[in-house]
């Protein structure tokens, strides 16, 4: 079963970033970014990528340029994640074959987004923006657009979103924080995976 859960490992070192990945996998979660904000994001995401193999899609958040995006290209990166909807970014993540999910907040953004070629859209933050304002923004969206909730989200918002239509969740502090060990990643990561299927069924 392939869920739809970003994991976002903000601030992960590089070290940390084999055993952090082999929990998540064990959990169930197979959709893994490091943002570039993070000490050494490249290094950390090249190991991944390299251990995981075609078990997961590893990429990067906190995309803002191209250059970036060709860096991700070339170290077998497989997705980029944006906090703004930039259509340069956006299409060079596609010319270079990977997935792009840019974040978005209005419709303006949002179509913008999608006619740059955006495989999904990431509303960030989605606290702010809630359920009233998705389920009206959403109703004007095209029909398949995965959508992703960012921000002040966690396991017990999972039903609601969900009703309102969400395709899947980005997680970051309620999933992982710097200097968490495997085992409580993996512990987090298995109550993430429970409640998310919960939540589905």
């Amino acid at each position: 079963m392939s869920r739809e859960i970003i994991a976002i490992l903000r601030g992960i070192k590089p070290d940390e970033a084999e055993p952090i990945l082999d929990a998540f996998l064990s959990a169930g979660i197979t959709k893994i970014e490091v943002p570039l904000n993070s000490p050494d994001p490249f290094d950390s995401i090249e190991r991944m990528v390299l251990r995981a193999g075609d078990r997961a899609t590893l990429g990067a958040g906190t995309v803002l340029d191209v250059a970036s995006v060709e860096r991700l290209a070339g170290i077998g990166a497989q997705m980029v994640v944006s906090p703004d909807a930039n259509p340069d970014v956006i299409k060079a993540t596609k010319a270079h074959g990977m997935s792009s999910y840019p974040g978005v907040f209005t419709p303006t953004e949002a179509f913008a987004a999608l006619r740059a070629g955006a495989d999904g859209l990431k509303f960030f933050p989605a606290f702010k923006l809630g359920l009233d304002g998705y389920k009206a923004l959403s109703a004007v969206l095209p029909k398949g657009t995965k959508s992703y909730a960012v921000g002040g989200v966690g396991a017990a918002d999972f039903g609601d979103w969900f009703d309102a239509g969400i395709t899947g969740f980005g997680l970051g502090s309620n999933i992982y924080k710097p200097g968490y060990s495997a085992d409580q990643v993996a512990e987090l990561a298995a109550r993430i995976v429970t409640a998310y299927d919960e939540a589905k069924s």
